[in-house]
């Protein structure tokens, strides 16, 4: 079907409402972001790429498709800044195989133990102190390899948000993914779990959930550093 210039016309006004209506949601994202990156991403660069993706989001939405629009453009906005974090790479490769050396550790103890690594289990399997363990813990955080958003909001499934159009092979995929995921969640000891779900759906930042925990800044960054290789573990066959 051709548009006419009055069809173009509402079409342009109608995304720019969406496109002002949603900034906030912009800089919403860009500060979750940016407060688990190291100093280096700045929330000015996040925003910026962030509009980018809500733009494209309001030219390419489709109300019919089920979808509210916030849920769309979220997707959006945050692969357009994990696209613009990823063409950085702060990352030592130290911290790369470190990383690598816990995930495997992880895996090694519960499969020998049938139950949940203890965090001086797996530096025993490392042959390390337990502080070295948790300070290479914390140097995790930020590390672009294991952000959460890294491990739930994959490539193909920006891809897919951008076209617009999954396809049954897509969905069936995705909600294959989504139940495997819930079961990997749900089979996190419960304070690893409770970080993210303070951290994710109650968007509470270290300090704040340090203070529910009884524990400090660190510690939590430790556990949610954690919590993010033992799911990797867990979900190797989905991302490799």
């Amino acid at each position: 079907m051709t548009l006419t210039a009055q069809d173009l016309q509402k079409k342009n006004i109608n995304m720019d409402e969406l496109v002002t209506n949603h900034r906030s949601l912009v800089k919403r994202i860009a500060n979750h972001l940016a407060a688990r990156m190291p100093a280096s991403v700045q929330i000015d660069d996040l925003v910026q790429s962030g509009m980018i993706g809500l733009l494209e989001a309001a030219s390419k939405y489709d109300a019919d498709k089920g979808a509210s629009f916030e849920t769309f453009a979220g997707i959006r906005i945050r692969g357009a800044m994990l696209d613009e974090i990823r063409k950085g790479d702060w990352g030592p490769r130290s911290v790369y195989r470190n990383s690598r050396k816990i995930t495997e550790a992880v895996q090694v103890v519960e499969a020998r133990l049938g139950r949940d690594a203890r965090d001086a289990e797996v530096a025993k399997e490392l042959d390390v102190k337990i502080d070295e363990y948790y300070t290479i813990l914390s140097d995790l955080r930020g590390c672009r390899l294991f952000s959460y958003e890294e491990l739930f909001d994959s490539e193909e499934s920006r891809m897919q948000a951008r076209s617009g159009d999954r396809g049954p092979s897509g969905d069936i995929q995705e909600d294959k993914f989504k139940t495997a995921l819930v079961e990997a969640i749900d089979k996190l000891p419960e304070r690893e779990k409770l970080v993210l779900m303070l951290y994710y759906n109650e968007e509470m930042n270290l300090k704040e959930i340090g203070k529910v925990l009884g524990v400090s800044e660190s510690r939590v960054s430790q556990i949610h550093s954690q919590a993010a290789l033992r799911l990797r573990g867990k979900l190797q066959s989905w991302l490799s």
